[in-house]
């Protein structure tokens, strides 16, 4: 028995040696996958995004809860002292603080950036063979469906409560498009300072600083034309406000084509300028 077996290793080990060398030419490359493209690439750490969420649905609390408890609380704290009537200041209020609070949520676009690095996720996203900006614009479009939800949500409480868009639903989606394409754009402010900061503390606490005067000093609440005139001058070219003009008249049925265009402007700059500075910031860390 010990001869038959001794005479039945060496039979087995040559009929292994083809799939030992089919398997070293696929380790070599010869039958490697192909790469993934940018688009593809870029879902795929979107859906990432996603899943998250998904795991994590606490993180939902400041696109569902959050935007219900501003809509309630502005409405019929001021509604009554500056238009008169609860109903008639919805009309007003609700596209702009639909602009706020979407504006406010890109924040954390920043913080699971630098939340990532800490860990040391980063590191191994750059050793894939994938299109290099990918994570970061996986990380936009995973928040493009919070900006959907929190505006839906919002929209969805202002219509209980009395909102009705003379607009219809074409004027509504093409505000919410606007604010989702500007929203795209900002959020790469905090991708940058994600990668640059050294705690998700101090990524948000520089965002407060920043996104606060934005959104408070615009007319997202008031009409600037009482305002004194130092101040109307600063709020009048704010990007907040010719975001939140836009999407209230085109809400309203109208057509702003001066205030689209500095949205959209301002939306290409910033891409420009911070997605070029977030780019050499992430090949450099």
């Amino acid at each position: 028995m010990s001869t038959a077996t001794a005479k039945t290793e060496p039979e087995d080990v040559q009929l292994a040696a083809p799939d030992q060398e089919r398997l070293s030419a696929l380790l070599v490359g010869q039958d490697r996958p192909p790469r993934p493209s940018a688009l593809s690439a870029s879902m795929a750490f979107g859906w990432r995004a996603m899943l998250k969420i998904k795991h994590v649905p606490e993180q939902l609390f400041d696109v569902t809860a959050f935007p219900i408890m501003l809509v309630l609380m502005y409405t019929y704290l001021f509604g009554g002292a500056l238009a008169g009537s609860t109903e008639e200041y919805i009309q007003f209020l609700l596209p702009g603080i639909m602009v706020m609070s979407v504006v406010m949520i890109t924040m954390y676009t920043g913080i699971a950036v630098n939340t990532d690095i800490a860990k040391g996720v980063f590191d191994r996203f750059r050793t894939l063979p994938i299109w290099r900006p990918a994570p970061m614009v996986g990380y936009l479009l995973g928040d493009v469906l919070r900006y959907l939800l929190a505006s839906a949500v919002m929209l969805a409480v202002g219509m209980i409560i009395g909102f009705r868009p003379e607009g219809g639903a074409l004027g509504v989606l093409a505000g919410i498009a606007l604010l989702i394409v500007f929203s795209f754009a900002f959020s790469w402010i905090w991708t940058m300072f994600g990668l640059l900061l050294r705690s998700e503390k101090s990524v948000m606490g520089v965002s407060m600083m920043v996104i606060f005067p934005l959104t408070f000093l615009s007319n997202v609440f008031v009409d600037p034309t009482t305002m004194p005139g130092w101040l109307q001058a600063f709020v009048n070219n704010s990007p907040v406000t010719h975001l939140a003009t836009a999407v209230r008249e085109l809400m309203a049925g109208n057509w702003p084509a001066a205030d689209i265009g500095w949205t959209l402007g301002w939306a290409g700059v910033l891409m420009a300028v911070f997605g070029v500075v977030t780019m050499r910031l992430y090949n450099r860390k």
